[in-house]
């Protein structure tokens, strides 16, 4: 229960905190829907590097494994299509830590002399899906 609540806490604190970044490395061109934008596994046979990418889940509510990894591939997708390309080689995706999360509950009791003391802590890992890659135009032929 414990772990429950703060783990929606941390998403909460993190609802806030986009996680995306590019760096320009070639032609910006008109905006296009990201809907156009196509991932690719190997590169095309003839485009131009755009920018390079990257992007996480950090910021979304997903909370399944595979919404995460949708979460990082559309902003990714997003971040593309606003740079005008329409294809993105994509370079790597997984799992990114995200810090922790620990909580803890001590107490001690006294009666005279002897005294008696507990405590419990607990920490959780808190991972988020994270992908990078280079956003491209393909030119087609």
């Amino acid at each position: 229960m414990v772990r429950g609540i703060c783990c929606y806490l941390m998403v909460v604190i993190f609802a806030g905190c986009a996680s995306q970044s590019h760096v320009i490395v070639g032609t910006v061109r008109a905006p296009v829907s990201s809907d156009q934008v196509k991932l690719y596994l190997s590169p095309p046979k003839r485009y131009e590097q755009v920018a390079l990418l990257d992007a996480s889940s950090r910021g979304s509510l997903a909370f399944t494994e595979q919404q995460k990894m949708d979460a990082a591939i559309q902003g990714l997708k997003t971040q593309a299509a606003n740079l005008g390309a329409n294809g993105i080689l994509l370079q790597s995706a997984g799992d990114q830590s995200a810090g922790a999360v620990g909580t803890g509950f001590g107490s001690a009791t006294a009666t005279g002399h002897p005294a008696f003391r507990t405590g419990l802590g607990m920490t959780s890992n808190v991972f988020m899906k994270a992908a990078t890659g280079t956003a491209i135009y393909v030119i087609e032929e």
